[in-house]
């Protein structure tokens, strides 16, 4: 795999990594209703699950998925009542207005270690079940690794995608952190959480409607 077919690749997974989908939005809603390590914890989510599905293609298991319409349906509608979970979820936490005010000691205490853990299981299922993440490395390792070459220049693809991600991701992480006190308000965090619950919602029924 020479330079070209890398800073190729690089281009072509920036622009799908920057595109709005879930992951964005998981981050808008971790970082402002637990914190920033909740949103770092995320961001390890993706990259878990970025490798995950890179070594089911490699070992050819996602091929076989592609390949087999009960199976591809069954991953993305498991896929999508996940994210339809996480919306429904938030969106009972802003019916109910179950979230902190200014200066109370649940907006600014630090995400407890459970709360990361489930902030990091939050990031990998939302990927890792996500038949699409699987399309896109199905489709990438063919165009950008010659033939002859092995799982080394595979995972070198799926090491710059995550890369990729943390870079971008991360930068969210820190910019949204800046703005922790005005969107934890109780009336501002009720808010984002019902666009966020709305937005995870309409990302599930896309993806329950999506055809490979």
């Amino acid at each position: 795999m020479d330079l070209a077919q890398i800073l190729t690749f690089t281009v072509v997974a920036t622009l799908l990594v920057i595109s709005p989908g879930p992951n964005g939005v998981l981050i808008v809603k971790s970082v402002t209703t637990s914190g920033k390590a909740a949103g770092f914890a995320n961001v390890a989510g993706f990259v878990g699950a970025f490798y995950l599905h890179g070594a089911l293609s490699v070992l050819g298991i996602s091929v076989i998925l592609v390949q087999s319409a009960q199976l591809f349906f069954i991953v993305k509608m498991l896929g999508a009542a996940y994210l339809c979970w996480i919306g429904i979820n938030a969106l009972r936490a802003a019916l109910h207005g179950n979230a902190g005010t200014v200066g109370s000691a649940s907006a600014t205490a630090p995400a407890k270690s459970q709360s990361l853990r489930h902030a990091w299981l939050e990031g990998f299922l939302t990927n890792a079940l996500n038949p699409k993440v699987s399309m896109f490395y199905l489709a990438a390792f063919p165009q950008f690794i010659p033939l002859g070459e092995g799982a080394s220049s595979a995972f070198l693809l799926v090491l710059i995608h995550s890369l990729i991600n943390l870079l971008w991701f991360s930068g969210m992480v820190l910019l949204l952190s800046r703005f922790m006190g005005f969107s934890r308000a109780g009336v501002m965090q009720r808010a984002l959480k019902a666009v966020t619950g709305a937005v995870f919602v309409t990302f599930g029924i896309k993806l329950a409607s999506f055809e490979a």
